[in-house]
C-alpha cells in the first residue's frame, strides 16, 4: 500500500477522525451508569431509589433519598451536566437527618432524552413540573440550581408559585447582557449538518446554550414574579459565569427576600469545590421557612 496516496491519506484522516469522534461520544456523557450509581449509595450505606416518569415527549429519571415525610431538596444541574453533579449531597449524612434529597436529570441529559436538548426553559420547566407535584405535601420544597440549572429553577417558580418555597441560584446564568457572543461557533454546531459530530451531552448543551440569551430576556419582565425567599451562591473567580450576575439577580428579585453569599476565591465549580456552601444554605432555608411556620 502506497502510504503518500492522498486517496490512502484521506481515507486515514476520516477513519482517525470516526475514531476520535467515538472515543468522544463514549467518554463525555457526564453521567453515571445504574450500576456506578448503584455502587455509589451502597459505599455510603445510603437507602436511595431510582426512578422515571414520563410526560408529554420526555422520560424524566431521578434519584432520591432520605425522608419521605420531611421537607424536599431537589437539585438541578448545569451545562452539560446530569443528576451525578449533586449525587454527593444525597449521601451527606446531615442533610439526610431531616430532608428528603433528589437530584434530576434535565431533558436531553443524563438519562433524561440523553442528547435531544430543550431551548425552551419554559418547557423544561414543565417537564420538570411533576416532579414538585409529587413532593408538593413535602414543605418546604426547596430548589437548588447550579449554573444554567439557576435560570431554569427561577423560570420554574415563575410558573408554579405554589410548588416552590425557596430556591439557592448557585453560579446561576441569569443575566441576558453577561451571556457570551458565541454564535459564531455554536449556530453552525447548532445545525443537523453538523451536530452529528458532538458527543450527545455537548450537542444538547450547545443546543440550549445558543439560545439561552433569549431565553433570559423572555423571563426579564416577570422576575417580579418571585416572592419566595431567594440564597445567592457565587464565586469572584468564577471565569465561566461572572459574578456580576448576582447584581442582575438583587436587582430583578424586588418581591422576593435576597441573601447573598460571595466568596473572593471560589470558581464556577461550587457544587464540588464548596459543597459546605450550598448544605448551609440549605439548612438555614429550612429553619427560616420552619421559624416563619412557628410565627404563625
Amino acid at each position: 500500500m502506497n502510504f503518500k496516496s492522498p486517496h490512502v491519506r484521506m481515507f486515514g484522516f476520516i477513519l482517525m477522525t470516526c475514531l476520535l469522534i467515538t472515543a468522544m461520544h463514549s467518554c463525555m456523557t457526564f453521567r453515571m451508569s445504574s450500576t456506578e450509581i448503584e455502587k455509589h449509595f451502597a459505599n455510603k450505606n445510603v437507602i436511595y431509589t431510582q426512578q422515571h416518569y414520563t410526560t408529554g415527549i420526555y422520560t424524566i429519571h431521578y434519584v432520591e433519598a432520605g425522608d419521605r415525610t420531611k421537607p424536599v431538596v431537589i437539585f438541578v444541574h448545569g451545562s452539560p451536566g446530569s443528576l451525578s453533579a449533586f449525587i454527593d449531597f444525597l449521601s451527606d449524612s446531615v442533610l439526610l437527618k431531616n430532608n428528603l434529597l433528589v437530584t434530576t436529570d434535565r431533558p436531553g441529559f443524563g438519562y433524561s432524552n440523553f442528547g435531544r436538548g430543550e431551548a425552551s426553559l419554559q418547557k423544561q420547566s414543565e417537564a420538570l413540573k411533576p416532579l414538585l407535584e409529587k413532593y408538593q405535601y413535602n414543605r418546604p420544597i426547596i430548589l437548588v440550581g447550579h449554573s444554567l440549572g439557576g435560570p431554569l429553577i427561577a423560570r420554574m417558580t415563575i410558573e408554579y408559585p405554589e410548588l416552590i418555597d425557596q430556591l439557592i441560584i448557585v453560579a446561576g446564568s441569569v443575566d441576558p447582557e453577561l451571556e457570551p457572543n458565541e454564535v459564531w461557533f455554536r449556530a453552525p454546531l447548532a445545525t443537523p449538518f453538523l451536530s452529528w459530530v458532538l458527543p450527545r451531552s455537548m450537542r444538547a448543551s450547545n443546543e440550549e446554550i445558543y439560545h439561552l440569551k433569549p431565553e433570559l430576556e423572555r423571563m426579564l419582565p416577570y422576575w417580579k414574579d418571585i416572592t419566595c425567599p431567594v440564597t445567592l451562591i457565587h464565586g469572584k473567580k468564577d471565569n465561566l459565569v461572572p459574578f456580576e450576575n448576582v447584581d442582575f439577580a438583587q436587582r430583578m428579585l424586588v418581591n422576593a427576600p435576597v441573601r447573598v453569599i460571595i466568596k473572593d476565591e471560589m470558581n464556577h465549580f461550587v457544587p464540588w469545590s464548596n459543597p459546605d456552601l450550598i448544605r448551609d444554605a440549605i439548612l438555614q432555608s429550612i429553619s427560616t421557612n420552619q421559624s416563619q411556620l412557628s410565627a404563625h
